[in-house]
This record gives C-alpha cells, sequence and structure tokens, in this order.
C-alpha cells in the first residue's frame, strides 16, 4: 500500500505539474511564441553567418591561389629560351607589382578571412620586393596589429627586416626582441633570435650574434636533453663548416 501510495503521490506532482505548464502556456501563449520564434531566428542567423563566412573563405582562397601563382611565375633570364605559352616576368620588380595588385584586391575584398589576412602580409612583401618601402611599412604595420597572433608575427618579422633595410636597426631590435617574448607558431622565439644574429652578423657585431648563438645552442632542447633544430642551427653558425676548396670533392 505504501508503495502504492508513494507512486500516486507522484502521479499527482507530475500531474500538477503539467497542468501548472498548460495554464502558464495558455496565460502566456503570446510570449511563449515570441520566445520559440526569437530562438529560431537566432538560429538561422548562425547558421547563416557560418555558411557565409565559410563560403567567403572559400572564395578568398581562391583568388589567394591564384595571386600566389602570379608571385611564383618565373623569371626568364636574357636570352633563356621559354617554352610556348609559359608565362614568365623579366624582373623580380616587375612580377612583385603584378602580384602585389592581386594580394591587394583579395585583401580588400576578403579581409576578414585568413586567406584575406595572409594576401595583406603579401601586398607588404612585394610592395618591399617593388622597392615601395613607404607602402611596404604602412601595409605591414596593419599586418602586424592583426588580432590573430601568427599573422601578426609574420608581419613584425617582414617589418624588422624592412628596418633592417633602411639603417633603422634600434626598430628592428625591438620588433625581434618582442618576437622573442610572443613566440607565436609561425616565428618562434628562437627563429626570431636567430633572425637577430644574423643582423648583427651582417652589421659585422660578431660577438653579440655569437652571443646570442651560444645561449640557443644551449637553450634549445628536446625532453631528452638533445639539442632542438634552432641549436643545431645556432651551432652551425657558431662553427660553419669550411668551404671545399675548389677542384676537390668530399
Amino acid at each position: 500500500m505504501d508503495n502504492i501510495k508513494l507512486q500516486t503521490g507522484r502521479s499527482d506532482q507530475f500531474v500538477n505539474a503539467t497542468e501548472q505548464g498548460l495554464n502558464w502556456a495558455n496565460r502566456n501563449r503570446r510570449t511563449a511564441i515570441n520566445y520559440a520564434v526569437t530562438a529560431v531566428v537566432l538560429i538561422l542567423v548562425l547558421v547563416g553567418g557560418y555558411l557565409l563566412y565559410q563560403q567567403r573563405t572559400n572564395s578568398a582562397a581562391t583568388a589567394f591561389g591564384q595571386a600566389m601563382t602570379t608571385y611564383q611565375t618565373p623569371i626568364a633570364l636574357p636570352g633563356q629560351p621559354v617554352p610556348p605559352g609559359t608565362k614568365t616576368f623579366n624582373t623580380n620588380e616587375e612580377r612583385a607589382k603584378a602580384s602585389n595588385s592581386q594580394f591587394l584586391e583579395v585583401a580588400s575584398r576578403y579581409g576578414m578571412t585568413r586567406p584575406g589576412k595572409l594576401a595583406l602580409y603579401f601586398a607588404g612583401i612585394t610592395y618591399m620586393e617593388a622597392g615601395q618601402n613607404s607602402s611596404a611599412e604602412d601595409t605591414l604595420k596593419k599586418v602586424a596589429e592583426s588580432w590573430n597572433s601568427d599573422v601578426a608575427a609574420l608581419g613584425k618579422v617582414a617589418l624588422a627586416q624592412l628596418y633592417q633595410q633602411t639603417g633603422r636597426d634600434s626598430q628592428a631590435v625591438d620588433l625581434y626582441n618582442e618576437l622573442t617574448k610572443t613566440n607565436a607558431s609561425s616565428v618562434p622565439a628562437g627563429l626570431a633570435q636567430i633572425q637577430l644574429a644574423e643582423m648583427y652578423s651582417a652589421e659585422g657585431k660578431q660577438d653579440k650574434a655569437r652571443e646570442i648563438y651560444a645561449k640557443l645552442k644551449d637553450s634549445d632542447k628536446d625532453p631528452k636533453g638533445n639539442p632542438g633544430p634552432v641549436a643545431a642551427l645556432a651551432g652551425e653558425k657558431l662553427n660553419p663548416t669550411p668551404a671545399s676548396a675548389p677542384g676537390l670533392q668530399q
């Protein structure tokens, strides 16, 4: 009997709860309908936005690929035979200008997508190759300010190289040190330090370069204590392999 009473009590509670729910729905039918409609609209907006973003990303990737094809078109040397139908450019500057316009178009139309962000980076690179340093600096600064840390790191390392090329070494050093702290996957801290050391080496500051190489050689270790790729590269920089004498084979 106790079991029967218990089950009956639970049934009554369920019935009461159901009746209360139905009564609330009847009293607030318009409110309930509005909630349901709002939820459906929100879902449609989210799904539609995602599909639109994916469509734009795919379009951006296609346009970016076309720009990269232009950027990778070979340079024909004077007097070099070129197969019929093969597209070539006469100089790096000519190729850079042609691909630059394409990269800018992709960045302008699809700037919110990843291909669009990469296109802006390559627009800065091709400005550099075309000798348009002012435009290159403005463009690469925008890339360096990207919310995407990997894209921003690419912009910063290119900007540091531009500063180095234009005699602003202190600004280049600041960026390389900033990249060391950021340690983005696109420009790891060790690579940023290698770039800094190579800059010092090019300036004839061998002591500073060797100091960085030595530190990297000792610090870049895998879990087993073996030298990592950066340590190996630093070791090669510290102890370069002597060039073979002419006519001798190793």
